[in-house]
């Protein structure tokens, strides 16, 4: 798992690894930076109250109370849209995996742009759902966060990949026999997610690194 790692890494200046990172981080960029800006203009110009009448002050402390807010909340949005997001260009990922490292593995089964988009949504809305019934859990065990959304993100990461190769239903069943290793390497994309800035990356390197997973655990 470690070469995997590294792999992933030594790969990070390809050019279409890099053209899927600057599409990965300018679209979650600017979706993160819409909703902001969304939010600040939803807040009122000015807030009045009876007896004390306008407060001026108030208005600038709202906005940069909505303004951290928005911060503190990507922390925990990241996950499920930068997988969103990635999920869109796996497959330039993977062809750029794969022509450097198994370029002889033989043609994939193409993934259709519907089927990606609908597994993507149904992903995001997973991850939301998990962590929105885990808010408790988290206040108590916050280092649940990483092995819960780890398990998520392995379980999808893997399945994305495999699935072009082999499809869906073989792909499950290499999910269920390799399930210690593929959630120990979806943790090991959490816990990075959760650092502002760093988190933009780990995505794409988490898509190569399960690129380089699946095809060490199926010998090829």
């Amino acid at each position: 798992m470690i070469d995997d790692i590294f792999k992933a890494l030594g790969q990070v200046s390809d050019p279409k690894f890099l053209g899927v990172f600057f599409r990965g981080v300018g679209l979650t960029v600017l979706l993160l930076v819409l909703t902001t800006m969304g939010v600040l203009w939803l807040l009122p110009n000015s807030i009045s109250l009876p007896w004390f009448g306008e407060l001026a002050w108030l208005t600038p402390l709202l906005d940069g109370f909505a303004v951290i807010s928005m911060i503190v909340l990507s922390v925990f949005l990241m996950i499920p849209v930068a997988s969103m997001f990635i999920g869109l260009f796996l497959d330039r990922i993977m062809d750029a995996v794969e022509a450097k490292h198994y370029p002889n593995a033989g043609p994939v089964r193409k993934v259709g742009v519907g089927e990606t988009i609908m597994d993507s949504l149904g992903f995001l809305g997973l991850l939301i759902v998990v962590n929105l019934l885990a808010l408790v859990l988290y206040l108590f065990l916050p280092f649940a966060f990483w092995i819960v959304n780890g398990v998520l993100l392995g379980r999808e990461y893997f399945q994305m990949v495999a699935m072009r190769r082999v499809g869906r239903k073989e792909a499950k069943v290499l999910r269920s026999i390799h399930g210690l290793q593929i959630s120990i390497a979806g943790t090991l994309m959490a816990v990075p997610l959760t650092v502002p800035v760093l988190n933009l990356v780990i995505p794409i390197l988490g898509a190569a690194m399960f690129t380089h997973l699946f095809h060490r655990v199926v010998g090829k």
